[in-house]
């Protein structure tokens, strides 16, 4: 398989630090993965906020109250990410709990369209229902493996998991409104989070537009997983666009616009933008719309873990972005050799990851677990990152790369 990447960036040398590690030649001495785990090892993670309480916080890296990921030992054996389990990332703070009282009274303005109109989530319901499979994954996962260190929680691979979204299809609701205006050219969507007084809403809102194509498969989701969406994913009501990066998935949504221009807020102006290292975001740099083909291994998954000789079951993850994964790849030897691995459990499309396992019988030694994912359009996960001011969509297989010690 040929590696497809887009073009590299110059590194901007920053300085970083792993917490909890007793000196820099320590540190120096480990693994990226290691690196990267041990930067996530406080000496007593914070407590979980209200809005997560009802999360399994043994299974989650706490970085703050609003950033939460999975470990990567927390996957499961499953595809769909238990909810408890499922990565928890906010731009800003949430709107209060009391909009979930009554879920089905929230509403959502419909603007850009033949005829705009305000529907009520109840509404919405009596409109349409499909679900859809998709892999929900934050623009940032990976950046910890970045060695220079960018602005952002240091994510490692467990800002994303697998779901299934319940809702209304936005093609649908076009029909019902009698189309977008000709002169759209991206879908807007805008957040419910509220605005301090004083604020020039730009600066802070959560607004995001993506190109028309994102339509296709697009929803406005109230069910997750079978349960009404909560607070700490997006419920009342979420768009939802797979294939798309995390923040184009617009929680709360209070507004959804067909605009002939992007969003002017700053989190779409200059906010999620790959940037080279060392500048600011900006229109002329490419938006973070769409998510790249990836995959890791889950088990063994804790970095330079020891095990007995003999068979192993290396498992993993693959996703193949904005559609089908075909086919994975294995090698146990930092990349240098490569088997096919196979794929188990059932395909829940194009949005969803798939599961692969290939085994193995090690005999003592050291080795450096690594995986390659393809998809349909023929994109291969590429061994180098693309290096960026924010570490946004790193996919490299080299970085995910996991070290262990059999003896």
């Amino acid at each position: 398989m040929k590696p497809i990447n887009q073009t590299r960036r110059t590194l901007l040398t920053t300085t970083g630090s792993a917490i909890g590690l007793a000196s820099i030649g320590a540190i120096s001495s480990l693994t990226p993965a290691a690196k990267a785990f041990a930067s996530t090892q406080g000496d007593k993670a914070p407590a979980l906020p209200g809005y997560a309480s009802w999360k399994d916080a043994n299974s989650l890296i706490i970085h703050s109250a609003n950033t939460m990921e999975t470990k990567r030992t927390a996957f499961g054996s499953g595809i769909i990410t238990p909810l408890d389990r499922l990565f928890v990332r906010n731009n800003i703070t949430p709107p209060s709990e009391d909009i979930m009282i009554d879920p089905d009274a929230w509403t959502v303005q419909i603007e850009g369209v033949k005829n705009p109109i305000t529907l009520s989530v109840a509404e919405l319901k009596n409109l349409g229902v499909t679900t859809v499979a998709m892999v929900l994954q934050c623009s940032g996962n990976g950046r910890a493996y970045f060695p220079s260190k960018p602005s952002g929680t240091q994510w490692t691979v467990g800002a994303a998991g697998c779901v299934v979204f319940t809702g209304v299809p936005v093609k649908t609701i076009l029909e019902h409104v009698g189309g977008m205006d000709s002169s759209a050219k991206y879908m807007t969507g805008t957040g419910g989070e509220p605005i301090p007084e004083g604020l020039d809403p730009n600066t802070i809102q959560v607004e995001r537009s993506v190109p028309l194509e994102g339509i296709e498969d697009a929803l406005l989701a109230w069910e997750i997983n079978g349960q009404p969406l909560p607070l700490a994913h997006g419920g009342p009501l979420r768009l939802v666009v797979p294939g798309y990066t995390g923040v184009n998935n617009i929680k709360y949504i209070k507004r959804l616009a067909f605009t002939p221009e992007q969003s002017a807020a700053n989190i779409q102006q200059s906010g999620y933008r790959m940037a080279p290292p060392g500048e600011k975001g900006a229109p002329v740099h490419a938006s973070v719309w769409t998510m790249p083909v990836k995959s890791w291994i889950t088990h063994p998954g804790e970095p330079d873990s020891q095990l007995k000789a003999g068979n192993l079951q290396i498992q993993g993850l693959a996703m193949g972005g904005t559609t089908d994964v075909t086919e994975v790849e294995v090698s146990i030897d930092g990349g240098k050799n490569w088997q096919t691995a196979q794929f188990v459990g059932p395909d829940l499309g194009p949005y969803a990851w798939r599961q692969f396992v290939l085994p193995v019988n090690l005999k003592a030694g050291s080795y450096t677990l690594v995986s390659r994912a393809k998809n349909k359009a023929g994109d291969v996960q590429p061994a180098d990152r693309v290096e960026n001011n924010r570490g946004y969509l790193n996919n490299s297989w080299e970085d995910h790369a996991i070290t262990i010690m059999v003896a």
